[in-house]
């Protein structure tokens, strides 16, 4: 037994201490099973350097799709090339304002307690304005995601690592094609880039990149094949990091083939969430699992956590278990 597992075995007994030992179990009795899991990244977790123990999940087939917003999608390659730039804030919380435009004025943009050279940023765009125009001359259309993908497939990039590949969840995703979308992708700095570059006449236009909407199409075509009925599996998983519209989009895709497509398909066949949002009026991150049943997301035999605490503690614990570490 590795030593992460054993120690949480050992002390976490009660609270959101039991539910995160809980629901690691239960992730694990899925994929044991034959069931697949779909992770949603909310939140800033590719800068929290997640992708370290998530890339290993991913090659360890523990994780077979990514949802997450354009901001993780880009900020695992941001920290891939300049992790060793970024400026760590020790006392980000005593920040004045005069402090914070210093930041801004040296060129840094900041994340709680960690400060990215915008300098990476225009690196990145450069490759992809390259890309996007390229595209729009061929009458050729991608997702987000498969740009970027296309920038570290090209190796272009390699000279400039600052961390080992193996600790990019964005180079593992590449590597063994895993489907990833990015719900408002517009809301990110690389999609403020794209707009940018249409206005600027830069990029002839906005069709290279295939919209929301598409990549929705896309995610129902996969869950339907995913989860054929009668199949004896246990269906697709969703273990959800944060909140927010990476969660939102993907888990509406079994209401969706529902109520609208009018098909039948098995409701996701595991649910948890790690948030510090509390339970409140109106707020989807803080919803508790049971609510999700009256929306046709679960089931009531749905195995389901909720588990309120700071992803960047308890998403590494979880995975460290399923590893076995």
């Amino acid at each position: 037994m590795g030593a992460v597992r054993e120690f949480l075995d050992k002390h976490f007994k009660h609270f959101n201490a039991r539910e995160t030992v809980n629901a690691a179990k239960a992730y694990e009795a899925h994929i044991n099973a034959g069931g697949k899991m779909l992770v949603s990244l909310a939140g800033a977790m590719s800068t929290a350097e997640l992708g370290i123990i998530l890339a290993r999940m991913i090659r360890a087939d523990k994780v077979h799709a990514i949802s997450c917003t354009g901001a993780n999608l880009e900020e695992d390659i941001f920290n891939l090339i300049c992790n060793k730039d970024y400026r760590k804030i020790p006392n980000w919380r005593a920040l004045s304002e005069e402090m914070e435009k210093e930041l801004f004025e040296q060129g840094f943009n900041r994340v709680t307690d960690t400060c990215i050279p915008e300098t990476v940023m225009h690196h990145i765009e450069g490759a992809l304005i390259k890309r996007w125009k390229a595209a729009c001359e061929k009458g050729e259309r991608h997702f987000p995601n498969e740009y970027l993908f296309d920038i570290l497939r090209s190796g272009e990039l390699k000279p400039h690592f600052q961390i080992d590949p193996k600790d990019s969840w964005m180079v593992a995703a590449m590597e063994k094609n895993l489907p990833v979308w990015s719900p408002g992708w517009e809301d990110s700095t690389t999609g403020n880039m794209f707009a940018a570059a249409v206005k600027r006449k830069k990029v002839p236009h906005h069709q290279c990149v295939k919209s929301g909407t598409e990549q929705f199409e896309k995610l129902l075509t996969w869950y339907l094949a995913m989860n054929p009925l009668n199949s004896g599996k246990p269906s697709t998983g969703f273990f959800q990091i944060g909140g927010g519209i990476a969660g939102d989009f993907a888990i509406c895709a079994v209401p969706s083939i529902l109520v609208d497509l009018e098909e039948k398909t098995p409701f996701w066949g595991y649910f948890a969430q790690i948030s510090d949002a509390v339970t409140s009026y109106g707020g989807y991150s803080g919803a508790v699992p049971n609510e999700k049943i009256t929306w046709a997301k679960l089931d009531v035999s749905t195995p389901k956590f909720m588990i309120q605490s700071d992803a960047s503690i308890v998403a590494p614990l979880i995975f460290a278990y399923i590893l076995n570490d």
